[in-house]
């Protein structure tokens, strides 16, 4: 490829300008330019001229950038410089991230939207300005649009996923987590026009109740992942229309769902079998486009009616669990771990911090398990205050275990973590210990404290 007719520098010629490209950003990363040897090198194979040429050239071919992200310089972004690349790249762009750029609003994504038109996969988490319109634009010129966040874009209301609906029906994605806005009416309006999303994240959606959950039961069939988080409104009968309508349902977090019992999970047994539950501390399905999840996942943190019946009956149908997150499901016993133990062999990851009943026992069996012995990678226990030193040694057993979290186990001394750690070197253990309660002061007046607390 020539660059130009009075370039003599054969390296210009020769190679493709895609590898021209990668040769460029390494030789901006990793040489000292100042150093003489580097730059004779540099001459020596005729890279002065290309860089004195070339790039000028390269960087304005809107054919090289299909993908950009700039969540880095989010900080600096404007409008104008969303204006300016989509004027150089066009119908080129694929994916554009501006995650966390505060200074773009509607004006500029208009230009943009009519600009690059074969956009697919759109970020724009955290872009507060931006309201309707952005929408309105979006649905207008970008009907290929498959990928969209609009994560904390505060202004979006139900008109925006009506506009979404009739023009962008290729959606696959949807994130719109703390648009508190959004009510049932949006859902249906969105869900009538998108029916081959696959996955849509609601977090926050505080005004979101069961009818909504009605609505893409009715037309969502290939939904695979539905984040529900502190949508406190939501029900049993919510859970149960889902589970009807969305039989390819992998991912689902109903976390800081209070209202939710042992129904939820019943409904989930008996109709979503390739469903496995996730820890909300771990990473997040939040974060997961449809074609990256490769494991069925719940979240069911803070949920404090859930029991032993509803987990026992759950783990006896839903055999692939990897992932479970049972934090401050504070009914449940030993009996819970010990029908995982049976039943689930894949299990990777479990959080049961503020569980208070759990006990040493229950642990024995995780240990003990099929999953325990090959799959076990991380187990949290924070605040489970039966469990003791005795743990320890049977977590010996897990010879994968890679963290293990024992904040305020107040029975763990430091003595049972160095013994465990001896015989799981590579185990990484989070614990805290409260200095020592002092003695009682003379006279007798002075009041004790436990080992949790610190004096001030």
């Amino acid at each position: 490829m020539v660059f130009s007719n009075n370039d003599e520098g054969l390296i210009n010629k020769k190679l493709p300008k895609e590898l021209l490209l990668r040769m460029l950003f390494s030789l901006l990363l990793n040489f000292t330019w100042s150093n003489p040897e580097c730059t004779k090198y540099v001459r020596s194979i005729g890279l002065d001229s290309f860089c004195n040429v070339a790039w000028n050239i390269l960087a304005l071919d809107g054919s090289n950038w299909q993908r950009i992200d700039l969540f880095n310089f989010q900080t600096d972004v404007e409008g104008r410089v969303v204006e300016n690349i989509s004027k150089r790249c066009g119908g080129f762009l694929r994916k554009l991230s501006l995650r966390g750029c505060i200074g773009v609003g509607d004006s500029s994504l208009k230009t943009f939207a009519q600009n690059c038109r074969n956009i697919e996969h759109l970020n724009l988490n955290g872009c507060t300005k931006i309201t309707d319109s952005t929408c309105y634009s979006l649905s207008r010129f970008c009907s290929k649009l498959k990928h969209l966040d609009l994560t904390s874009c505060v202004s979006i209301t139900n008109s925006s996923l009506k506009g979404i609906s009739e023009g962008c029906r290729h959606l696959e994605y949807l994130n719109l987590s703390w648009c508190d806005q959004i009510t049932k009416d949006g859902i249906e309006a969105l869900v009538r026009g998108c029916r081959g999303l696959r996955a849509l994240l609601l977090r926050g959606c505080t005004q979101l109740e069961d009818e909504a959950l009605k609505h893409i039961q009715n037309y969502c069939h290939e939904l695979v992942s539905l984040n529900l988080q502190s949508c406190s409104r939501i029900t049993d009968e919510g859970v149960v229309q889902i589970c009807r309508g969305c039989h390819r349902l992998q991912a689902l977090c109903l976390s800081g769902c209070g209202n939710l019992t042992d129904a939820s999970l019943t409904a989930l047994a008996l109709n979503c079998p390739r469903l496995q539950l996730f820890v909300s501390t771990f990473t997040s399905i939040v974060s997961l486009s449809p074609h990256r999840i490769a494991r069925r996942i719940l979240e069911a943190a803070r949920c404090s009616h859930l029991t032993d019946a509803g987990f026992t009956l759950l783990a006896r149908n839903c055999h692939d669990l990897e992932k479970m997150d049972l934090e401050e499901c504070i009914l449940i016993t030993d009996s819970t771990l010990i029908q995982l133990s049976i039943h689930c062999p894949k299990l990777q990851a479990l959080s049961l911090s503020h569980c208070e009943l759990i006990t040493d026992d229950g642990i024995l069996h995780l240990s003990n398990s099929p999953c325990g012995h090959e799959r076990l990678r991380v187990l949290e226990l924070d605040n489970c205050l039966l469990i003791t030193d005795v743990a320890l040694e049977h977590l010996e057993n897990c010879r994968g275990l890679e963290r293990l979290e024992l904040y305020d186990c107040q029975q763990v001394t430091r003595a049972g973590i160095k013994r465990m750690r001896a015989q799981l070197p590579h185990v990484k253990v989070h614990a805290y210990f409260a200095p020592v309660t002092p003695p009682t002061a003379v006279g007798g007046s002075g009041q004790r404290l436990c080992r949790c607390c610190v004096i001030l």
